[in-house]
Protein backbone atom coordinates (compact mmCIF):
# COMPACT_ATOMS: atom_id res chain seq x y z
CA UNK A 1 0.00 0.00 0.00
CA UNK A 2 1.39 3.42 -0.80
CA UNK A 3 0.32 5.97 1.08
CA UNK A 4 -0.36 9.81 -0.49
CA UNK A 5 -0.24 12.29 2.17
CA UNK A 6 -2.65 15.10 2.05
CA UNK A 7 -2.33 17.39 5.16
CA UNK A 8 -1.85 17.72 8.57
CA UNK A 9 -3.63 19.77 11.01
CA UNK A 10 -2.33 23.34 10.56
CA UNK A 11 -2.85 23.84 14.10
CA UNK A 12 -1.31 20.85 15.44
CA UNK A 13 1.99 21.73 17.90
CA UNK A 14 3.37 18.58 17.60
CA UNK A 15 1.15 16.35 19.64
CA UNK A 16 -2.45 15.04 18.17
CA UNK A 17 -1.94 15.08 14.69
CA UNK A 18 -4.92 15.05 12.62
CA UNK A 19 -4.09 14.24 9.02
CA UNK A 20 -5.69 12.78 5.72
CA UNK A 21 -3.93 10.62 3.56
CA UNK A 22 -5.27 8.81 0.54
CA UNK A 23 -4.34 5.02 -0.47
CA UNK A 24 -2.76 5.55 -3.89
CA UNK A 25 -3.80 2.53 -5.17
CA UNK A 26 -7.17 2.12 -4.27
CA UNK A 27 -8.51 6.18 -3.38
CA UNK A 28 -9.41 5.30 -0.21
CA UNK A 29 -9.78 7.58 2.69
CA UNK A 30 -7.03 7.12 5.46
CA UNK A 31 -8.45 9.59 8.57
CA UNK A 32 -5.94 9.72 11.60
CA UNK A 33 -7.80 11.75 14.18
CA UNK A 34 -8.82 11.63 18.05
CA UNK A 35 -10.15 7.99 18.80
CA UNK A 36 -14.23 9.24 20.08
CA UNK A 37 -14.87 7.79 23.17
CA UNK A 38 -18.04 9.76 24.19
CA UNK A 39 -20.99 7.39 24.76
CA UNK A 40 -23.51 9.81 24.19
CA UNK A 41 -21.57 10.89 20.77
CA UNK A 42 -21.15 6.89 20.14
CA UNK A 43 -24.68 6.81 20.58
CA UNK A 44 -25.77 9.21 18.10
CA UNK A 45 -23.63 8.10 15.57
CA UNK A 46 -24.95 4.77 15.87
CA UNK A 47 -28.57 5.90 15.93
CA UNK A 48 -27.90 5.82 11.51
CA UNK A 49 -24.59 3.85 11.57
CA UNK A 50 -24.00 0.76 13.79
CA UNK A 51 -20.09 0.40 14.76
CA UNK A 52 -18.86 -2.50 13.83
CA UNK A 53 -16.45 -4.35 16.34
CA UNK A 54 -13.78 -3.78 13.59
CA UNK A 55 -14.41 0.47 13.18
CA UNK A 56 -13.97 3.34 15.05
CA UNK A 57 -15.03 6.95 15.07
CA UNK A 58 -12.32 9.60 14.53
CA UNK A 59 -12.92 12.74 14.92
CA UNK A 60 -11.36 15.75 12.76
CA UNK A 61 -11.09 19.26 14.07
CA UNK A 62 -13.55 21.74 11.57
CA UNK A 63 -10.28 23.31 10.52
CA UNK A 64 -9.35 20.85 8.42
CA UNK A 65 -12.40 21.25 6.39
CA UNK A 66 -10.24 22.47 3.37
CA UNK A 67 -7.78 19.53 3.78
CA UNK A 68 -10.40 17.09 3.78
CA UNK A 69 -12.08 18.65 0.32
CA UNK A 70 -8.34 19.01 -0.96
CA UNK A 71 -8.58 14.49 -0.45
CA UNK A 72 -11.76 14.57 -1.85
CA UNK A 73 -11.06 16.38 -5.32
CA UNK A 74 -8.34 14.62 -5.59
CA UNK A 75 -5.21 16.81 -4.58
CA UNK A 76 -2.64 16.59 -2.11
CA UNK A 77 -0.28 19.59 -2.65
CA UNK A 78 1.79 20.25 0.53
CA UNK A 79 4.58 22.05 1.91
CA UNK A 80 7.22 22.06 4.64
CA UNK A 81 5.48 22.72 7.87
CA UNK A 82 7.09 25.78 9.15
CA UNK A 83 7.10 25.33 13.06
CA UNK A 84 10.03 22.31 11.65
CA UNK A 85 13.22 22.76 11.00
CA UNK A 86 14.51 19.37 10.79
CA UNK A 87 12.18 16.46 9.36
CA UNK A 88 11.51 14.63 12.65
CA UNK A 89 7.69 14.44 13.22
CA UNK A 90 6.46 13.69 17.15
CA UNK A 91 3.12 12.74 15.46
CA UNK A 92 2.57 10.03 13.04
CA UNK A 93 4.44 7.85 10.11
CA UNK A 94 4.20 8.69 6.69
CA UNK A 95 4.70 11.92 4.86
CA UNK A 96 6.65 13.56 8.06
CA UNK A 97 6.95 17.53 8.87
CA UNK A 98 3.99 18.23 6.08
CA UNK A 99 1.45 20.61 6.45
CA UNK A 100 -1.38 21.45 4.03
CA UNK A 101 -1.05 24.36 1.67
Amino acid sequence: MALVFVGIDPDTGGDNCPAVFIDEETGDFLLQGWTVTDPGTLAEVERSSPIADNESVVKLPARMRAILQEAVNGRSATIQRADRGDDQDRCASGDAGRIHA
